[in-house]
């Protein structure tokens, strides 16, 4: 997948536990199969073998279908704005692949001994729980104008994502031209499923603010969005922890 990944683990008593130790084991596996079957910078993967047409779908291992098909899903929900059959040398399932791993990497830690558990790819995060019974996960989002900077601060009560082009330029696929393009600077979703989170914040900073619609028929599901003239568009229930303030209106 091409990317670094962290995992927090809570316990409820001891650290160094078996049932913990378990579950970072298995965390680690899934997170390690799964850039070795969907990774598209290795040649011997089976998605690139796949996008170079030297074996079908059904010859892949049976992740790679269900995978295609949550993103037919999203494709749907997006109206076309996420796309992984649009890109570039071949179908491309990154934007959803990388949260729908780390996902799968958080239900390995669940278990008695763990109070909560936060996966962070790349800075989108799937979690459970809280790091004690009293205090929620609290995240930041970066402005897009100054990554270095925070733009606002979320409760996080399962999985948020963003996608922008500030940190790795044009990377950004627009379906309609097939070619790089966004319509915002930046783009946040949070849910209760990272891997759809991630396809909706990639579809969205591509759409831009006609994409803030999809989210009235998506139950759990919300959208924080930063235009390029650095105005802020949102949904309703996005888990700001605090008024925003010095923003335009939504």
């Amino acid at each position: 997948m091409g990317t670094v990944v962290t995992i927090d683990v809570y316990p409820a008593d001891h650290p160094s536990g078996p049932e913990v130790s378990l579950g970072l084991a298995r965390a680690r596996a899934t997170l390690r199969r799964a850039d070795a079957v969907f990774s598209t910078w290795k040649a011997d993967s089976p998605m690139s073998r796949l996008r170079r047409g030297e074996i079908r779908s059904e010859e892949a291992p049976p992740e790679v279908a269900d995978v295609l098909e949550l993103c037919a899903v999203a494709r749907d929900l997006s109206d076309g704005w996420f796309d992984p059959w649009a890109m570039p040398g071949g179908v491309d399932p990154t934007g959803y692949v990388k949260g729908w791993a780390a996902q799968r990497a958080l239900g390995d830690l669940a278990s008695n001994g763990v109070t909560g558990a936060m996966v962070n790819a790349a800075g989108d995060i799937a979690s459970f729980g809280a790091p004690d019974r009293s205090t929620p996960f609290r995240v930041g989002i970066v402005t897009p104008f100054s990554p270095g900077d925070l733009a606002c601060v979320v409760e996080l009560t399962g999985a948020i994502a963003t996608s922008g082009g500030y940190e790795r330029g044009g990377h950004l696929i627009d379906p309609l031209t097939r070619r790089p393009g966004t319509r915002a600077a930046s783009a946040s979703v949070s849910g209760p499923d990272l891997g759809l989170a991630d396809a909706l914040a990639t579809a969205l900073v591509v759409a831009g603010e006609e994409g803030l619609g999809w989210f009235g028929s998506l139950d759990g599901y919300e959208a924080l969005l930063v235009l390029p003239d650095g105005t802020w568009r949102w949904t309703e229930g996005f888990p700001f922890t605090f008024d925003v303030p010095g923003v335009a209106a939504r």
